[in-house]
């Protein structure tokens, strides 16, 4: 059965750093496409960085410049990198993949399997 690890969550003031981790087991495949989506409590999950199976990758707006998604395409990890963590990042960040997806995407319904979370907390 196909399972979603994260580690690496926490609490840090504001311009901080942390780095998540998502390790998918028991994919017979490699290069799997992954992601981190993020949740506030009463809004929608919305995704923050994914990267295909070619090793392209998205990020939302407000992102962009501060987080990094990265993968070991043979071990099926992906770390979400979180550089000058504003208060507005906080939330559960959940960890995605699916076997084979050929251009990255924001869009949580492309991906198959989900990890249980794990919670961001960003203090001013």
């Amino acid at each position: 059965q196909v399972k979603l690890v994260e580690s690496g969550g926490g609490s840090v003031q504001a311009g901080g750093s942390l780095r998540l981790s998502c390790v998918a087991s028991n994919y017979t495949g490699r290069n799997v496409a992954m992601g981190w989506f993020r949740q506030i409590p009463g809004k929608e999950r919305d995704g923050v960085a994914t990267i295909d199976t070619y090793g392209r990758t998205m990020y939302r707006d407000s992102v962009k410049g501060r987080f990094t998604i990265s993968r070991d395409g043979v071990k099926n990890i992906a770390d979400l990198q979180m550089n000058s963590l504003k208060p507005e990042d906080t939330g559960i960040y959940y960890c995605a993949a699916e076997p084979r997806l050929w251009e990255p995407t924001l869009d949580g319904r492309y991906f198959g399997t989900w990890g249980q979370g794990t919670q961001v907390t960003v203090s001013s």
